[in-house]
């Protein structure tokens, strides 16, 4: 996932770094990290505190720490009046000393999502209210390069990444003025593939694309295995779709409680590169 589209990036910054949230952590919100793990690297911490207190020490809403030392370890802690609490262990560490690393977290309304390289690694339950999540920290043997906050506008994968089928979240639905861009490429014997816009609380579809590949609609023979962009425009009434830069279509509203559009799924003959909501 890239930087481009956070609200407020933070580049190389000396570790330790501490630094405030931009505007605090709400629902649908995403941090992402992007650094290097280096060789001789034994531990590092990811801290979500409330403020930056050392006399007496923030709370800390999530403690996140790959371990290198001993059994390959994750452990994630909450700090609460200077106690902390029970360690939530994973025997599971993605990171590897001497090679990059993405790690993403997504704020849910009950819990933080980590993915890391694009998987999906663990949930931990919110101990402190988000409201007081304001600071930012990540210290010990970590490289970063990157840190950036994305606003909860975004679209995030329910598998951590572009594999098919797709299912994507829209953590706040749609609205009027909003873009979806699909980028990917189109199988070497394609038949068909869908694209369904829908509400997960009526399970109603608001939009379904359905190309077949035989009869030359939508996506044509010349673009097999080549590069192809759907762009689909949200409009007060209507939604506008184009490909490769060329209008093809509108289609007025069916669902017309827009923000009740809160999934985006991908299947078929298809291979993804990237899907932004924007």
């Amino acid at each position: 996932m890239s930087v481009a589209n956070a609200k407020h990036t933070v580049l190389n910054p000396v570790i330790p770094y501490t630094g405030p949230i931009p505007g605090g952590l709400h629902p649908g919100e995403i941090i992402i990290i992007q650094g290097t793990v280096p060789p001789e690297a034994d531990r590092f911490q990811v801290d979500l505190s409330s403020g930056c207190s050392t006399k007496p020490r923030s709370d800390v809403a999530l403690h996140f720490s790959p371990r290198f030392i001993g059994p390959p370890s994750v452990v994630c802690n909450s700090l609460l009046r200077e106690s902390w609490g029970k360690e939530e262990t994973l025997h599971q560490l993605p990171y590897k000393r001497g090679a990059p690393f993405e790690t993403i977290i997504l704020v849910h309304k009950d819990a933080f999502k980590v993915a890391v390289n694009g998987t999906h690694l663990l949930e931990y339950k919110h101990k402190i209210p988000l409201n007081r999540v304001d600071t930012f920290s990540i210290s010990g043997n970590v490289r970063v390069h990157a840190i950036g906050y994305i606003p909860n506008s975004a679209i995030f994968s329910e598998s951590g990444d572009l594999s098919l089928p797709y299912k994507g979240s829209i953590l706040k639905g749609l609205s009027p003025g909003q873009h979806i861009t699909i980028k990917g490429q189109v199988s070497m014997y394609p038949h068909s593939f869908t694209v369904n816009l829908r509400s997960s609380r009526t399970e109603n579809i608001a939009l379904h694309l359905n190309p077949h590949m035989k009869s030359g609609a939508f996506i044509r023979n010349s673009y097999l295995r080549e590069y192809f962009e759907i762009l689909i425009l949200c409009q007060p009434h209507q939604f506008k779709l184009a490909v490769n830069g060329s209008h093809l279509f509108e289609f007025r509203h069916r669902v017309q409680d827009l923000g009740s559009i809160d999934q985006l799924e991908i299947m078929g003959d298809l291979e993804l590169d990237d899907v932004k909501l924007w």
